[in-house]
């Protein structure tokens, strides 16, 4: 038996490998395992070549391996496109009547895919199915994981329909417990995977937003962006969330502006293209100091780059986002677990201080799913950090910006109290009046910048680290690269790998970052961008110069084997 496998299925888009991949995701947990997938998929709706990898374990994992075990092409194209990537004995498994290969490479094992899908179901669509079952027949799972996940995905079609999908895919297991070996593909299970939720970084984001209590969310769908405002529209109803697809990102930005300045939590979404829409958005809430929540999912840039791949050019872009000087707050989770509690703690600074913060993500992290446990919904203390109602009552000749000690304006609800609260985009008095007065302006950058960022250093997300102790060499990442980080920090290979990973990268964690290198010979940052923003960074904030920079740029995220491939440089 295995530790682990890899799985890859590759087709067209409108083939369904999606469907096919989560199901299987499903079916594994609920037998017992863990499981990392993600869809590597083109910008279009019908053709091209897609595929969807999923690499099943029995100890937690946070990325894809370089190759698979089992390759299963649905088209002709994707035999030629992925037969490199088999691993040592790995087997491509197709359809060889109806792709009649002219390679009889050894690896390829025949399956009549599409004959049982016709003789099943009367029609070639049922190879989805067929497919379900194929997998967990040579996986050896229980058939009932996959009969209970076919009828949840079919729930609301006919009877007819899902009792097809289940003989299908009977077909498909029967044939793999005929034709594979018990132990040829099996993996030891954990068995404690069972009550885990299956998520990806899209969904944990909108679900941190929806436990956070946001009741307004307003986007304009932008790819790898969208799946957040998808789940929110969700629960919309259910919740009383008012969800608007606006007509551009500048109209989204302002509508989350208006409903947090009327005391509603809100968020947006988009990725680097609309976020640069969002600028002029972003310094207004700065200068009026209405707290908002912004989402940014990176893709490759500049201009409409590759819409539905990964990167993470983005970092520059969000730290010195908005015109004028100003706090703010740029959150980068690596995990579905920060993905969640990060934007929990977002909306929580966005009030406490009234700031922007912004969530800065990547396609990877967004599109990728792993099975976490359920969330601790007690580590994040949701406070709203207004005058309440009652108190409001008694306030007489409110001053949204007054001057305080902190830096922090006591904020007041519009209709709760008895008065008018004036915000003005202008420079402006205590009371929200334009003014053209030097030293008020003064004393009014000072409220804005200085002190709010005092505050904000000292509530900075601690560092991630593993194997820090007499590391000779230490490689720093943020965001998605955490995955490869982490799963690498578990090998035999790592030990004299130190690993840092920065979940929040301004304000910088200077301090705790040069405290943790006090004794590192050699610096290495991962990151997925051409100009090593990230090692630039560092040497701003904290004058530490990086020593070498390990930069992918080619749409597709680092994983176990790319970083092991590039450490092996370092031996």
């Amino acid at each position: 038996m295995r530790d682990e496998i890899s799985i890859r299925i590759a087709g067209e888009a409108g083939q369904g490998m999606q469907t096919i991949g989560i199901a299987l995701c499903k079916s594994l947990k609920n037998a017992g395992y863990y499981i990392f997938s993600n869809m590597d998929y083109m910008s279009r709706i019908r053709g091209g070549n897609n595929f969807f990898q999923i690499r099943i374990s029995n100890r937690p994992i946070h990325t894809l391996r370089e190759k698979a075990d089992i390759i299963i092409p649905l088209n002709k194209e994707s035999i030629v496109l992925h037969k490199d990537s088999l691993t040592k004995g790995g087997i491509l498994i197709l359809d060889k009547e109806k792709f009649n290969p002219k390679d009889n490479n050894s690896k390829f094992f025949n399956v009549p895919f599409y004959k049982m899908a016709q003789d099943t179901g009367g029609s070639e669509i049922f190879i989805n199915s067929v497919t379900s079952g194929l997998i967990a027949g040579i996986l050896r799972l229980e058939f009932s994981y996959t009969e209970e996940i076919l009828k949840s995905i079919f729930h609301n079609k006919d009877k007819e329909v899902i009792e097809t999908n289940i003989k299908a895919a009977k077909s498909g297991y029967a044939f793999a417990k005929s034709n594979f070996k018990k132990d040829s593909f099996t993996v030891k299970k954990c068995g404690k995977t069972k009550d885990h939720f299956i998520l990806n970084g899209n969904e944990a984001i909108g679900l941190g937003a929806i436990y956070a209590g946001c009741k307004f969310y307003s986007a304009y769908p932008m790819s790898p962006s969208t799946g957040i405002m998808n789940l929110v529209a969700h629960y919309a109803e259910k919740l009383n969330i008012v969800v608007e697809q606006a007509e551009d990102e500048i109209a989204a930005i302002n509508m989350i502006i208006g409903a947090s300045f009327a005391g509603a939590r809100a968020m947006t979404s988009t990725s680097g293209g609309g976020f640069a829409l969002m600028h002029e958005g972003i310094s207004l809430a700065a200068m009026t100091e209405t707290p908002v929540v912004i989402a940014n999912a990176q893709r490759p840039a500049p201009a409409t780059g590759f819409p539905t791949r990964t990167e993470q050019g983005d970092l520059d872009f969000l730290i010195h986002s908005g015109h004028g000087e100003f706090a703010k707050v740029v959150y980068t989770p690596g995990t579905i677990e920060e993905a969640f509690y990060l934007t929990m703690k977002a909306f929580d600074i966005a009030e406490k201080y009234q700031v922007p913060v912004l969530i800065l993500t990547d396609q990877h992290l967004a599109d990728s799913n792993r099975n976490i446990d359920p969330a601790n919904l007690k580590i994040i203390k949701i406070e709203r950090h207004i005058i309440s109602k009652s108190a409001s009552k008694d306030i007489k000749e409110y001053k949204r910006y007054k001057l305080t000690k902190s830096g922090i304006s006591p904020r007041a609800i519009p209709s709760w109290i008895d008065g008018v609260i004036y915000a003005d985009s202008d420079e402006h008095t205590e009371s929200g009046h334009i003014t053209e007065d030097g030293a008020i302006r003064v004393k009014m950058v000072e409220k804005r910048l200085h002190k709010k960022m005092a505050l904000l250093k000292k509530d900075t997300e601690k560092l991630k680290t593993h194997n820090l102790d007499n590391a000779h060499t230490v490689i720093i990442g943020f965001g998605s690269t955490y995955g490869a980080l982490n799963d690498f920090s578990q090998l035999r290979e790592s030990k004299k790998f130190g690993i840092i990973h920065i979940p929040q990268v301004w304000p910088f964690p200077s301090e705790e970052l040069d405290q943790k290198l006090k004794k590192t010979k050699r610096i290495i940052t991962i990151e997925n961008n051409a100009g090593a923003q990230l090692a630039k960074l560092i040497k701003r904030e904290t004058g530490l110069t990086v020593d070498k920079t390990i930069l992918k740029f080619d749409g597709r995220p680092f994983n176990l084997d790319i970083l092991l491939d590039e450490v092996s440089k370092e031996a």
